[in-house]
């Protein structure tokens, strides 16, 4: 179900030049509850984590496969991730967005040469399940359920490790948990004492419900600014996953990750988007305990007009 270490630990030797070693910074926040440091994956060459089950994923993939062109599902940073490694190989890439991805990310997908196709979000929602789409004879590359992008998403929990072995709780963005179950498997191996968790929006936490019931459960989701994570329900294979691993879901408001990606602008020169200012968010409000936190900033890939609110004091609309 879970990728194992010596997985993860391949995955990174296949990474090398492709994905960047991000660094793990200090977070400034005088009066936090707990000692908040920031696994930066805002800075990889797509502004996102992606990059790294994407070429991972790609790389183990037969020439037969790849010759065919690559598809996935994407609102916007995992398309870039198969986009930038598509267009190193000279293959086709074809994403399907929701028609709700902001206009940053699907200019950022359409010049790495991908041909986008944006439907509804529940028809976005089934090309999960498909692992296809209508017309579209490519390869197909899940954005969350699939053990080489989880082996991928598992080296930055090598990287912490190494950085910090004294961590205590480790925070990551819910969207489909890939990069949950990624990390979680490979400090479930290093260090078997730290706490694990997911964090999520008020706006969209499919997994907090889930737990809570012991099953998948349906929730209200509504776009908001915090678009990379956040959906109406959890693939029951990937809360086998996150009840193996988890520690539980942080769920943080929409006004605490406001006030999270302001204060990681002006403390720490950090621009995260929506997604990857959760954790933070969740952290500095207690949720995550004491002692040393890292949260993972998932991405940087924010709509402009959004991050100007923001450091306006206003919350996007």
């Amino acid at each position: 179900m879970l990728p194992k270490l010596e997985e993860i630990v391949a995955a990174r030797h296949r990474l090398a030049g492709i994905a960047l070693r991000t660094p793990l910074l200090r977070l400034d926040a005088p009066g936090a509850p707990a000692e908040i440091w920031l696994k930066l994956e805002n800075l990889q060459p797509i502004g996102s984590f992606k990059i790294r089950g994407a070429a991972n994923a790609m790389a183990v993939m037969p020439p037969s496969q790849l010759a065919r062109g690559v598809l996935t599902a994407s609102a916007g940073n995992m398309a870039q991730g198969v986009a930038w490694c598509a267009r190193s190989r000279g293959i086709a890439c074809t994403v399907v967005a929701p028609d709700t991805a902001p206009t940053a990310k699907v200019t950022a997908i359409e010049r790495l040469g991908a041909r986008i196709i944006q439907a509804p979000f529940e028809r976005w929602w089934q090309t999960f399940q498909d692992r296809s789409y209508p017309g579209i004879d490519a390869t197909f590359i899940h954005a969350f359920d699939d053990p080489q992008v989880m082996a991928g998403n598992g080296t930055i929990g090598l990287e912490i490790f190494e950085d910090l072995p004294d961590v205590e709780s480790v925070v990551i963005p819910w969207g489909g948990g890939g990069l949950a179950a990624g990390i979680g498997a490979s400090l479930r191996a290093l260090s078997p004492k730290c706490r694990i968790y997911a964090a999520e929006a008020e706006s969209g936490a499919p997994l907090a419900a889930a737990l809570a019931a012991g099953a998948p459960a349906s929730v209200e989701h509504r776009t908001t600014f915090v678009d990379g994570i956040g959906s109406r329900s959890v693939f029951p294979q990937m809360l086998a996953r996150a009840q193996a691993l988890l520690a539980g879901s942080l769920v943080s408001t929409l006004d605490e990750i406001c006030s999270a990606l302001r204060l990681m602008a002006e403390r720490a020169h950090v621009i995260a988007e929506g997604a990857g200012a959760c954790g933070v968010a969740a952290a500095l409000a207690g949720r995550a305990g004491r002692g040393k936190v890292v949260c993972v900033v998932s991405g940087g890939n924010i709509d402009a007009g959004w991050l100007m609110a923001i450091l306006r004091g206003q919350r996007p609309t």
